[in-house]
């Protein structure tokens, strides 16, 4: 049976188009992917809900995929320690074929059902993890692997696939699966497929990490001030959240490196009066 994700496309004679009528259907085909996400809320939360379950108690976020589903699990997980203030170690992107398989395609590292394994024994893996494998078409040999083995050795499994009844989804404990259909270029999941993916995923790392209390009120009070742009808001946080005038807030900022660490202090010292 052929997968959803591998259908021939809506579209055809691509190269006769206009560039207009090319953007035009891809956005219409990119309207339908939101739609597609909100059908897999439950298997999302669920799936989140454990993840924040086990790192509350000392466990760590694993991705393992290939191609683009590999590529997108590593900007997630990079996206965590600026963005929330938590270790590197906390959410772990792996990629098939290694980091160089970020910027130019290894050659057949999907097929290998043994290496995902491999690569998760690295970090050390254990029974207080979750690894979640990220395959478009479900079917990635890599990515079932490293589930049946981590599901061996006492690991909890989720993934996110894009089409229904996959090989991944079968393996993994908590499947997501947002089917996103036949894709404007026939195949090429870096669109749609890739589109849903990136949604999940944010969904998920930011979920868990705002029940890990890594967010207060709307805010990001533990990112890292990695640029100017950074600690300028970090500084109207402080402003906003204490009253202070915007030269008190930033040395604040300066002494105690982040927003939430500033506010404590000010309000421990408020306290104390």
């Amino acid at each position: 049976m052929q997968s959803t994700t591998e259908k021939d496309s809506h579209y055809n004679d691509l190269e006769k188009m206009s560039v207009a009528e090319i953007l035009r259907h891809i956005n219409h085909e990119d309207q339908t992917v939101a739609v597609s996400v909100s059908k897999a809320l439950p298997q999302i939360e669920a799936l989140a809900t454990a993840v924040a379950e086990r790192m509350s108690k000392g466990g760590r976020l694993f991705y393992i995929g290939a191609g683009t589903s590999g590529r997108l699990g590593v900007v997630d997980a990079s996206e965590c320690p600026p963005t929330f203030g938590v270790p590197f170690d906390w959410v772990v992107g792996i990629i098939a074929g290694g980091d160089s398989a970020i910027r130019k395609a290894v050659e057949f590292a999907e097929d290998d059902k043994e290496q995902a394994w491999r690569d998760l024994q690295a970090f050390n893996i254990n029974e207080k993890d979750v690894v979640v494998g990220i395959a478009a078409s479900g079917t990635t040999p890599y990515v079932i692997g490293g589930l049946e083995t981590a599901n061996e050795n006492n690991v909890l499994t989720g993934c996110v696939v894009c089409n229904n009844g996959s090989p991944v989804a079968a393996v993994a404990q908590l499947p997501v699966e947002v089917v996103t259909g036949p894709e404007f270029v026939t195949g090429s999941t870096r669109m749609k497929a890739g589109t849903a993916q990136k949604m999940v995923l944010n969904m998920l790392s930011t979920s868990v990490m705002i029940q890990l209390g890594r967010v207060k009120g709307n805010k990001m009070v533990d990112m890292q001030l990695t640029n100017n742009k950074l600690v300028d808001r970090g500084t109207r946080m402080i402003v906003a959240e204490t009253g202070l005038d915007e030269a008190t807030a930033a040395k604040l900022l300066e002494e105690h490196g982040s927003v939430r660490k500033a506010v404590e202090f000010h309000q421990n010292k408020q306290s104390v009066r």
